[in-house]
């Protein structure tokens, strides 16, 4: 899935605009960046969490010239996937051989519960 389709399934899933649905995806996507660039870390019940992983300086080759070269140390992005999203990853399809429908069905119905818990506490 790529981004756009990302943003295309939310604008249709929460029944927006696709630039609405763009500004909410955007928004989301700055703040994990963020997050992680100032050293926090970003845990996403039942989906996971971000992190970073500090990586060594060590000594690399340029695989055009073969000669070597310092690689710097450097911090790098690592995703761990939740219990819950790995069970739902494998676990066999019950219909039509297709586990993305049960579960965006799952998804929706707890996108349409939550919306509908904050427009009446408003």
């Amino acid at each position: 899935m790529t981004k756009a389709e990302l943003i295309e399934e939310v604008s249709r899933v929460v029944e927006m605009t696709r630039k609405d649905a763009e500004v909410i995806v955007e928004t989301i996507f700055e703040s994990i960046v963020n997050s992680l660039h100032a050293g926090d870390k970003i845990e996403i019940r039942g989906f996971g969490s971000f992190r970073t992983r500090q990586r060594q300086p060590r000594i690399g080759r340029n695989p055009k010239t073969g000669t070597r070269v310092e690689v710097p140390s450097k911090r790098i992005p690592y995703f761990k996937p939740s219990k819950e999203l790995r069970d739902l990853v494998n676990r066999p399809s019950a219909r039509n051989g297709d586990a993305r429908t049960e579960a965006s069905a799952e998804q929706v119905s707890e996108i349409e519960q939550t919306r509908d818990s904050t427009s009446h506490s408003e």
